[in-house]
């Protein structure tokens, strides 16, 4: 198939970006999104000019860092698909593709696809954590856990971090992807010692990356591509509600000390 390529180009963070037009003729169906971005830099390497920097690194959908907008939507037109697993079967002989990075301002861009996602690493230090003692693994069945708290669990715990939640949300909020990683221990036992601290930790981590707040306009879940579901974020306004009214004194008393 023949393409035509709408590529955001930005040198650095520093520098303003505009799209570059490119024409790309005989693009494998077959081919993954990725693998079409690959041929375009062979394309323009062989023409001498600079090739489009992009991230990637497992190319199955698991490490999240393919992170671009295609036609105006987090990792293209495909639902519960990173970009690096949609395929250009997908699209249309003579169709016009835009490319760009994800636009947040939490995520500022690096060089042209690439943004720098560091805000999520800080939110997950700040108490996407559990703190035991190390040794010998314990037995597996020995802490019982309900399975339906287990599946919930699981099902958070697939957040791969790719920010496609922010990408999607008017506001630029990170409510999805924080309730997501609260969520996936604060569902286990062996969570449960710090499940309190580790909201509010993780929450005023996310408030002081300057991340937009949450109106509940739902595209956050329809964008991501593992179909983390925003009823997480519910639960997460849940515990931090109970941590700040509940256990407020204790915590407060605990952050001032730090």
């Amino acid at each position: 198939m023949n393409l035509k390529l709408f590529v955001w180009r930005q040198q650095n963070a520093a520098s303003e970006g505009a799209f570059e037009q490119h024409e790309l003729k005989n693009v494998s169906e077959d081919s993954s999104f990725l693998e079409m971005l690959d041929y375009l830099n062979e394309t323009l390497v062989e023409q001498g000019k600079r090739p489009v920097a992009f991230e990637h690194d497992c190319r199955e959908g698991i490490c999240g860092s393919c992170s671009m907008s295609i036609n105006g939507r987090p990792h293209g037109p495909k639902r519960l698909t990173t970009a690096c697993q949609l395929h250009m079967r997908n699209f249309k002989d003579g169709d016009t593709i835009y490319i760009e990075p994800f636009r947040a301002k939490s995520f500022p861009v690096i060089k042209d696809l690439v943004t720098d996602r560091g805000a999520f690493d800080r939110i997950q230090q700040a108490g996407g954590y559990i703190s035991v003692s190390t040794g010998a693994a314990p037995e597996a069945n020995a802490t019982p856990i309900e399975k339906e708290h287990a599946d919930e669990a699981f099902d958070a715990a697939a957040c791969i971090g790719c920010g496609a939640c922010v990408a999607a949300c008017p506001n630029g909020s990170a409510m999805l992807f924080t309730a997501a990683k609260v969520a996936h221990l604060g569902l286990l036992p062996q969570g449960q010692p710090e499940r309190f601290e580790r909201v509010v930790s993780m929450v005023h981590q996310m408030d002081d990356e300057d991340f937009g707040g949450c109106t509940n306009h739902g595209e956050c879940q329809e964008a991501c591509p593992k179909g983390i579901s925003i009823k997480y974020i519910t639960r997460m306004n849940r515990d931090y509600v109970k941590a700040t009214v509940l256990r407020g004194v204790s915590l407060r008393g605990k952050m001032q000390a730090q």
